[in-house]
Order: C-alpha cells, then structure tokens, then sequence
C-alpha cells in the first residue's frame, strides 16, 4: 500500500487536478486545496450529473472515486483522521508542488475546507455550552402517568417471548454508568435485555416498543463530550433553559441515559434532569442534526410504550431577546437591535450597508462570541473592548489589523479564520494562525510535507 507521503499515492488525484484546474495553476499564485478524510471529502472536481430520471451513481464519478480512494486507503493505513493539501504550479514545466497539512496540537480542523479550524488557545479549553450542567429543579418529580408495574405486563403481552435482563447484567450496567437505571427502564431491561440475536423478525420489538431498544450492554450516558461537537459550532450556540421549558437546553447531561434509536440516528433517552415544567424519567430524543438541546417525547417510559404517545406537550414559547444574534440583511437589522444583557453570541454576516461599530454590545456581561463576515466592521480593533470574549471568528483582513495594531483580545479560549471561496491560499492562512497561536504562546501548525513531482 503505498504511504500518504509517497508523490504516487496523489499522482492520480493530481491528474485530474490540473486537467480542471489547469489556467488556475498556470497563473502566478493559483492553487487548488481541499480535505480527505476516511469518511469523507471535499476536493474541487465537477461531478457529473447522473442522466435524468436516475439516481447518482459510483460509476458516474468512478475516476475521481478511483484517484481519491487510493488517499482514502493510504489515511485509514496510518490511522489518519484526515489531511488537508494545497497544490501549486511547480517552476518546473509539467510538475506541481503538493503541501500536505496535518492538523497540530492547536487545532481543530476545519470542515470540508484546506484552512486550519479552530485555533485552540488555552489547554483543555471547552466552549461555553460544553461546559454547562444542568440547572438544578428541586421541585422536579416522576410523572403520573409512571407505572413500572403497567409497563412490565405490557411488556410480557407484547412480547411474550422476550430475553430478559438478569440481575447481575443490569447491576454491571449501573456500575459502569455511576447509577442505578431508573424505576421504568429497569423493568423495560428485566423484560426485554435488547440482545440482537434474540430477535428473527427485528420489527417485532421496534412495533412494541416505539424504538429500535439498544442492547443492555450499549446503554449510555449521553453528557457533553458524547455529543462531540466542534468549537466553531458550539461557540455559535447557547443554552437557553426557561421556566416553561420541559427540557434543558444542554449540549448533553448526565441524567440522560440512551436507551432507544429513531432507526435514523436520533437517540431515545430517560431524563432525569428536566427542565422546570418537565419530569423525572420522562422520555426525549437527542437529534443528531442539532448541536444542543432535546425533545420532549413523553413524559415517562409507561406513556411512550403503553399508552404509545411519542409527540410530548405543546410548546408553550414566550417572546424574549434571541441570546444569539444575526445581524444581516434577511434578520436583525442593527447591532443596536441585537443588543441586549443576555447576548451571549453575535454574528455579522451578509451586508449590504456601511460597516457596523460594535459600540453598541461593548460593556456586555454575558458576549462571549463575535463572529463577522470580511467587510462588515467599521474598525475591527473595537474587538479589544468586548472584554468577556471566549472565541473570535474573523476574516484574514480583519485578523491582520488586530495584530498590527496589538489589539487582539486578551483571554480567548479559541479563534476562527474565515475563509469565503477558493481564493485565499491555506497556506498564507497558516502564517496567520501561527502569529495568533505565537502570540497565546501556543504549539505552532508546523506539520506541512512538501512533495513534488511530475504530472503526465
């Protein structure tokens, strides 16, 4: 199997490179870039359309699945997470220069781009909706549609053939989970343990219980870190909780136990840290689509399974402030519209009008990201005096007049280099984020293998 550093494992990717690409690499600068990774990739090659009437197919993109897979191969060899490239026009006729980029210690990278990602500027530093807990409800109690004992005989008239639990698999469980398992989902396990090959027909239990049950021993917690959500996304969230809310709005929490999947990857879950209008063991499901919150299905297991109600209570929403802001030409209007004492995170995006001040949001108690798209700041050093930042996400240009001027906020916990289209080379976007991680006095993005090489 030839090396991801071997020219050869890339010359039949570079092959179609530059037949695309060929006047962008002929002019002084031009360069094309993308990421490969086991699971996927972004790299600038046209796919055919499939003929009309027919589903996209393998076959009608199979070169390019081809040269890539053989990238593809090499990655999952080494045991790669994936690796971005840069390829430039080399000054020898018919040969190019291919950078191959690795990630480093003080970086997230970015998705389906070239350019680095987040810039992690403190050790161990988790976005703010990472790390937050639930909010304590004391006055939180079961549901009164809960009965074990209901559950457990319908469970047996359902499924009179069930495998159950026994005692010492579930006492297994509970110690691996620092908990004992609710009342309900107790007896749902004593009942039925999960196991798939206890099932000939797998849409018997699914009929039964609502869900697809996941086996006993997969069972899990679902806190924070088993959302595994990246910086740049999570920075942009905020967890919203209020007193009409049956769910907390977390990114995960350690009272919701997984139990069940939809069939299409969103997870069923016992919760036992509701939201102030919510219960104890009601049942919600954790979207794989969505980076924070879940959704009320039931208020218990016994009105989920028995009672077979899976589309929880009518929102109750009361109008407020929105805690993350969009000022572009389609929502917001105005910095001063967004501002408010609960704004946790500002986003200036497509724009149409003069470039903004952000006089408006300085002094803000709970800001702690500022997101802006190239253009949209009237003097980009007004981001020194938003002095509660955690992440900022800024345009190449706009980066460059904070350095200049030595006024990057003190504190960040990461950054974000923005890029918009093909034209900023990832190349020169890594000289920048090398100042900006000198500066926090952090690990520098050094690992960059330069291969060269002809191209026939």
């Amino acid at each position: 199997m030839p090396s991801l550093h071997d020219f050869a494992t890339w010359q039949p990717l570079l092959r179609l490179l530059r037949a695309e690409h060929a006047d962008t690499l002929a002019a002084a600068g031009g360069h094309v870039a993308g990421r490969i990774g086991p699971a996927g990739w972004s790299v600038p090659l046209t796919r055919r359309r499939p003929q009309p009437g027919r589903a996209a197919q393998v076959s009608d993109n199979q070169e390019q699945h081809d040269a890539i897979g053989v990238v593809v191969e090499a990655l999952r060899e080494e045991g790669s997470g994936g690796v971005s490239f840069v390829v430039e026009a080399s000054a020898s006729p018919g040969t190019v220069r291919l950078h191959l980029i690795g990630a480093g210690s003080s970086s997230q990278p970015g998705i389906a781009t070239a350019h680095p990602g987040t810039l992690l500027l403190a050790d161990g530093a988790l976005p703010e909706p990472v790390r937050r807990l639930p909010d304590p409800v004391p006055d939180a109690v079961t549901a009164p549609s809960a009965d074990p004992e209901l559950l457990r005989s319908t469970l047996h008239e359902r499924l009179p053939d069930a495998v159950g639990s026994t005692r010492e698999e579930i006492a297994a469980v509970e110690a691996r989970l620092g908990m004992p398992l609710p009342p309900e989902l107790r007896v749902l396990y004593e009942v039925v343990r999960g196991a798939y090959a206890d099932w000939r027909d797998f849409e018997e239990p699914y009929e039964a219980l609502g869900c697809e049950l996941l086996p006993l021993g997969e069972v899990y917690v679902a806190d924070a870190a088993s959302r595994q959500v990246p910086w740049q996304f999570a920075a942009m969230e905020a967890v919203e909780t209020w007193p009409e809310d049956a769910v907390q709005g977390l990114v995960g929490s350690p009272g919701w136990i997984v139990f069940g999947d939809n069939g299409g990857g969103d997870r069923f879950a016992v919760d036992l840290t509701p939201g102030p209008d919510g219960h104890v063991g009601q049942v919600v499901i954790i979207s794989h689509e969505e980076h924070t919150g879940a959704m009320l299905v039931a208020d218990s297991l016994t009105d989920m399974i028995v009672r077979r109600h899976t589309d929880g209570r009518p929102d109750r929403r009361v109008e407020r402030p929105p805690l993350v802001a969009h000022v572009n030409r389609a929502s917001i209007p105005s910095v001063e519209a967004a501002a408010h004492a609960g704004l946790e995170v500002l986003s200036l995006g497509v724009w149409e009008k003069e470039p903004v001040s952000l006089a408006p949001v300085f002094g803000l108690p709970r800001l702690r990201t500022l997101a802006a798209y190239p253009g949209t700041l009237a003097d980009p050093r007004e981001t020194a005096r938003l002095t509660h930042l955690e992440y900022l996400e800024l345009p190449p240009g706009e980066w460059r007049a904070l350095l200049d001027a030595g006024a990057v906020p003190e504190g960040l916990l990461a950054a974000g280099i923005t890029s918009h289209g093909r034209q900023d080379n990832p190349l020169r976007t890594i000289v920048l984020a090398n100042e900006i991680l000198t500066l926090y006095r952090r690990p520098l993005i050094t690992d960059i293998t330069v291969l060269e090489g002809t191209v026939t």
